[in-house]
């Protein structure tokens, strides 16, 4: 696990090295422990490191394989890299480090662009061909692993951060109007390849981009799940046999390290299942982590009772970490500084404070998120069973923060479009062939897109902040290609993920799994109120923000007389998801 950052020029000219350690320099918490720059005329690789495979300077990055004329810079774990190095071995392939970076080299001079698809793990990689001058260029499956690009004068560049894009310079930092109104109505989710800023792009989740040495460019998709029924019948209880082994398979697959590694424990299901599978394997006094805040307007600040369940059950060596109001405010700029993208979800703090705190014992931790989308444990999913159409309508207005007027009523003129490009998105993502029914399409657009784009990368974000390595079983793309295979009555019995639950009464007390769903508990985010409300209101009202000139003023002064009392359909404060905007875009734009 690290960050990486690359420039490929298609200009003639060498490509910058000082420019590519400076991009790399600003992910410095992403890999504390080593970096390094390679250059070789129009290609150059900046990289920081993350020891968790393989300690020695062997698998230092910018990895160069002289003999094959490769060269790698990679973020990631490869989890099957021992099966594929010997393979490889077999194949005549020497090695010289023991790690998973060297892996990819090797199984890249094998297979050619079709190595991904033999690889189990989270990655984003760039890898250059010396001879012929190619570059490659990938992401993983689920988008575990974030890749941005950007445009520049001459050249193409890359890394694992959008701040680390912005500190190379020439990257136009224009509120783009189109990301704009997905973020206003996908809950904080602008879907790939946009992100809110108009001079930075994302690479797309299981796609590879070529590029030749004339500047031509291929983009590949290389991965892509049917959300159908197979053709052979399985009984219910078949069914859960399958969740449980693949669940198996997966968590056992994410012990690969050569360091410890622990688990995040919620106290919800989710976590709590992986905590079970992980006793199952064998891993007696597992390092478990929970936190909690305090209570504030009638919320509650914590589940410890449910994670406390869990950590006795399995006799882990639980840590809890409660959260005081005068510790969050502190920490909750420097969570915005740690994100990549603006995340309007209270818990992206929480997951910043646990990961300072869990960094202190582990640098690996398995964690729960995925779960809700791939099983179909969230509330909107039971009414598309009833949907007549393909579910898009259905899907929107339980989802959408707000429709198009809601939209045109927050957003000032000079940054308004009038298409709705939003809905014309996701109609045509809910139009897309290889999902059976509205329930699948939905899964569909929440695995693929919704996921990645909010929780995946707010784990990404929230652990790497503190060199912390956090590994997601239920995206490990067998568990996801067995999930979108599943009968959508299984998914959605018992309020939702269903089959997960029984699997889940195999391996952990089912006081754990009958409790209303839980999420992450920031009272504090949820009610605006003291000094929150003067973060906001200091936000919004600042010079900044009155020279960006996103919203109507007349808007924003209603909001901040009644903060509390504009609600999304998905709890959500309207008041914060504009205010976390323009903290972001203060802290990282100006």
């Amino acid at each position: 696990m690290c960050g990486f950052s690359a420039e490929i020029r298609l200009d003639g000219r060498a490509a910058d090295a000082a420019t590519v350690a400076a991009l790399a320099a600003t992910m410095a918490p992403r890999g504390p422990d080593g970096t390094g720059v390679w250059a070789q005329g129009p290609v150059a690789m900046g990289h920081r490191r993350l020891k968790i495979i393989d300690l020695t300077e062997h698998a230092a990055q910018p990895m160069v394989d002289a003999e094959l004329g490769l060269t790698i810079a990679f973020n990631g774990c490869i989890y099957n890299y021992p099966e594929l190095r010997r393979e490889l071995s077999d194949a005549g392939y020497r090695f010289f480090s023991h790690g998973d970076t060297e892996v990819l080299l090797k199984a890249y001079h094998h297979w050619g662009d079709a190595f991904v698809e033999h690889l189990q793990g989270m990655f984003a990689f760039c890898l250059a061909e010396r001879d012929t001058g190619r570059v490659l260029l990938g992401r993983d499956r689920l988008g575990i692993k974030p890749l941005y690009l950007a445009e520049v004068p001459g050249a193409l560049r890359a890394a694992s951060t959008l701040p680390a894009l912005l500190a190379g310079g020439g990257v136009s930092t224009d509120v783009d109007p189109i990301a704009l109104q997905q973020y206003l109505t996908f809950h904080s989710v602008v879907p790939s390849p946009r992100t809110i800023l108009a001079g930075v792009r994302r690479l797309a989740p299981a796609t590879l981009l070529a590029v030749e040495p004339d500047g031509t460019r291929t983009e590949t998709t290389y991965w892509q799940p049917r959300y159908e029924r197979p053709a052979e019948e399985r009984t219910d209880a078949e069914w859960t046999d399958a969740v449980l082994d693949v669940l198996r398979l997966a968590v056992e697959r994410r012990l690969v390290a050569d360091v410890p590694v622990g688990c995040l424990l919620s106290g919800g299901l989710d976590s709590s299942l992986i905590v079970g599978l992980l006793a199952e394997a064998g891993q007696h006094g597992l390092q478990t982590f929970s936190i909690g805040f305090e209570s504030v307007g009638g919320h509650e600040g914590d589940e410890f009772r449910y994670s406390d369940i869990v950590a006795e059950r399995f006799a882990t060596d639980h840590h809890q970490l409660t959260i005081g109001s005068d510790q969050l405010l502190p920490a909750l700029g420097r969570a915005i500084h740690a994100m990549s993208e603006p995340m309007v979800s209270h818990d992206v703090v929480a997951f910043y404070l646990l990961s300072e705190a869990v960094s202190q014992h582990v640098r690996v931790v398995q964690s729960g998120q995925g779960a809700d989308e791939v099983f179909g444990g969230y509330h909107w999913y039971p009414p598309l069973l009833e949907a007549t159409d393909d579910g898009a309508s259905t899907y929107a207005r339980a989802f959408f923060d707000r429709d198009h007027d809601g939209y045109r009523a927050l957003v000032a003129d000079d940054h308004l479009i009038d298409a709705d490009e939003a809905w014309a998105w996701a109609a045509a993502h809910f139009a897309r062939p290889g999902a059976a029914t509205a329930v699948d399409r939905a899964l569909r657009i929440d695995t693929e897109v919704m996921l990645v784009d909010d929780p995946v990368k707010r784990v990404d974000n929230m652990t790497m902040a503190w060199g912390l390595e956090a590994r997601v079983p239920f995206l490990d793309h067998e568990v996801v290609e067995l999930a979108a295979s599943l009968p959508p009555g299984l998914k959605l019995a018992q309020d939702g993920k269903g089959v997960l639950k029984e699997a889940a009464r195999r391996v952990i007390p089912h006081e754990v799994i009958d409790r209303p769903k839980g999420y992450f508990p920031v009272p504090a985010l949820r009610h605006l109120e003291g000094p929150y409300l003067d973060l906001v209101r200091d936000a919004l009202t600042a010079p900044e923000a009155k020279d960006r000139g996103l919203f109507r003023p007349a808007a924003v002064d209603a909001l901040l007389a009644d903060p509390n009392g504009a609600i999304t359909p998905l709890h959500g404060n309207t008041l914060w998801q504009l205010a976390l905007l323009e903290l972001w875009l203060q802290d990282h734009v100006g």
